[in-house]
Order: C-alpha cells, then structure tokens, then sequence
C-alpha cells in the first residue's frame, strides 16, 4: 500500500492568551508564519489552525472535484471553492462544529444532475473531509 507523509511544526512561547507561536510546514510555503489568541478569537494578524482547516478542505475538496469530473469525462475549466468552517464552545473548550463548502464551477458539457452527483461524491471522498469530526455540507453550482 502508498503512503505519503507529510509534516509541519509548531512552536508555541507563553500563556494561552498572551503567548505567541509560529507554524512552519514542509513545503516552507509557511515558515515561522505567527499565530495567536488575536488571530484564532479575534482580528490579529497571522493565521489560525481553523483558518489552515478550512484552506485545506476547500483545496482538497476542489481537486477531488476536480478528479471526479475529469474521470467522468469533464475537465473543468474553472472551480472556485469557498470553506467556511464554524466553531461552537462546548463544555470544555471548542470543537469545529461544521464547514459549509461553496462551489462555483465551469464545466462545459455537463448537466447539473451528472455535475451534482459528482460534486457530493468528492465531497465524501476526499481526504480532509474523512478525518473531520463536523458537519460538512455543499452548495454546488454550475456558471
């Protein structure tokens, strides 16, 4: 069987609330990137592991997308995915409760029945949507 490892670090300097961190990952697209309590809770520059979430799922999601449509014989010319991810504190801290998936895409040939079955079988399929824990729903459409 494949496999494919990946890696990425964190590293963290003080309290909870006033500590800083930074994240690096493997590819060095983020070296030493800041985040924080301002930037997970609040408007603070840096980014935030739910924010690194979302980016992830729409990515994946649009090129499982994207696999499922060429599979079936349609390429797509275009397909632009916003992931918006909503948390909820729950006894104990917070959980990522759900991420809506929005997909608008341009895909010539296809009717919107074919293009919807596909789209719903990327969405289950692809990686980051199995290993979140939250409610993902879609909202696909053709332009």
């Amino acid at each position: 069987m494949a496999q494919i490892k990946r890696h990425a670090s964190a590293t963290w300097h003080g309290a909870g609330k006033d500590g800083t961190g930074s994240l690096t990952t493997q590819s060095a697209t983020l070296k030493d990137t800041p985040y924080g309590f301002n930037s997970r809770f609040g408007d603070g520059k840096g980014t935030n592991p739910e924010e690194l979430i979302a980016a992830a799922h729409a990515g994946c999601f649009s090129m499982a997308t994207a696999f499922q449509l060429s599979g079936a014989g349609h390429p797509p010319e275009r397909l632009n995915c916003d992931a918006n991810l909503t948390m909820e504190q729950v006894p104990g801290g917070w959980k990522i409760a759900a991420i809506h998936l929005v997909l608008k895409a341009k895909v010539p040939g296809l009717d919107n029945a074919k293009f919807q079955e596909l789209a719903k079988g990327a969405k289950e399929n692809c990686p980051v949507s199995k290993v979140l824990n939250a409610d993902i729903t879609l909202d696909a459409s053709l332009v």
